[in-house]
């Protein structure tokens, strides 16, 4: 069970690159928004499965060390290939709007928060906000998670009512899919107080460095 988090994780992996597949050489929107939606149901329990089955300390894979990077890669991925499928395959003009904001306005607050790109908190860096200023930069990540969570829920609604599906049928996985929408963004708010496993100390660091001065 403890390698349950990483077999989701590339399986993630796995359903990213079909999604991008298809989005290059064609394919149903039936197809995609199945395997979207099969992929975020891993993304939604590799973290939990991470946390109730963890590897002793000192014992975990050596791979584990970059377990973050590649839960990172896997996200972005599937978030690329999706956006580029609706792009390509559903509507260009959204798909558009919303590949300008994930590069220029994610991308812009990465350089911001973390000093480069596909950074994180226990890997940016020294002149990065997250070391200088951490409350206000993990409050900026989590508003750029908001923004991104809305981005995919508008780009898999387009998608949705792309496919050939009875009506009924894409009004009830709408329905569905607000639904998981909004459990996200309550399970976002939850994320405040950790946002990586180096999260806490990094606060902590900051807190008794400001009390010295």
């Amino acid at each position: 069970m403890r390698y349950l988090a990483d077999l989701l994780t590339g399986a993630r992996f796995v359903l990213g690159l079909l999604l991008l597949l298809l989005a290059f050489v064609g394919g149903a929107a039936e197809n995609a928004f199945i395997i979207f939606l099969v992929a975020e149901l891993t993304d939604a329990f590799d973290g939990t499965c991470a946390r109730k089955w963890p590897f002793p300390k000192g014992k975990e894979p050596k791979y584990q060390k970059y377990a973050a990077k590649y839960d990172m890669v896997a996200d972005v991925l599937l978030a690329a290939a999706q956006v580029l499928f609706c792009t390509l395959q559903v509507n260009w003009t959204v798909g558009l709007i919303v590949i300008i904001f994930y590069v220029v306005v994610c991308g812009i607050i990465e350089l911001i928060v973390y000093g480069k790109l596909f950074g994180h908190p226990d890997d940016c860096t020294a002149g990065s906000l997250t070391r200088r200023n951490f409350p206000l930069a993990k409050k900026i990540i989590l508003t750029r998670r908001y923004l991104y969570t809305i981005c995919l829920g508008v780009i898999s609604a387009f998608i949705l009512f792309a496919t050939s599906w009875p009506l009924a049928v894409k009004w009830g996985l709408f329905a569905f899919g607000c639904f998981i929408f909004v459990f996200m963004w309550f399970f976002l708010r939850q994320r405040r107080k950790n946002i990586s496993r180096d999260a806490v100390e990094i606060e902590k660091a900051l807190s008794k460095r400001k009390a010295r001065k």
